[in-house]
C-alpha cells in the first residue's frame, strides 16, 4: 500500500478475487489547513457560504458538501455541511464514518478534486 497525490493504492482480495485499486484520501493536509472551524458560518446566509470540499459515492446519488469542520482529539474530523442523499439537508457527520463505507465491488467514497462553489449553487 502506498500514497500518491492523495490516493492510497492497494492490492486486496474482494469476494475471493484479487484486485488492485485505490482509496482516495478524503482529508488532505491542504484541506485541513484551509477548513473553516465549526460555527464560522452560523450567522451567514447560505448563498454566501463557500464549500471547502465535496465528497460523493460513485455508485449512487449521495453527495456531501463540506463547509466547516474540527479535528477531534482522536484525530478524526467532525464535519458540517449539506448532504444530498434521499433528501437535501444540512448537518454534521464524522469523516471516519464516511471512510468506512464500501459500495459494490469495493468502491469507496471519493473527493471531487476539482470542485469549487457555494451552497446556493448546489441547493
Amino acid at each position: 500500500m502506498f500514497y500518491s497525490n492523495g490516493i492510497m493504492w492497494y492490492d486486496a482480495k474482494v469476494n475471493n478475487s484479487y484486485m488492485k485499486g485505490y482509496i482516495m484520501q478524503l482529508m488532505t493536509k491542504e484541506i485541513e489547513k484551509s477548513l473553516p472551524p465549526l460555527g464560522t458560518f452560523s450567522e451567514t446566509l447560505s448563498e454566501d457560504i463557500p464549500i471547502a470540499f465535496k465528497m460523493f459515492t460513485p455508485w449512487s446519488n449521495w453527495t456531501w458538501y463540506v463547509t466547516e469542520g474540527r479535528k477531534e482529539k482522536n484525530g478524526d474530523f467532525l464535519l458540517y455541511g449539506m448532504v444530498h442523499g434521499l433528501e437535501k439537508e444540512c448537518g454534521s457527520f464524522m469523516l471516519s464514518e464516511l471512510e468506512e463505507i464500501t459500495g459494490p465491488m469495493g468502491l469507496t467514497i471519493e473527493r471531487d478534486r476539482g470542485f469549487t462553489g457555494t451552497l446556493n449553487q448546489v441547493e
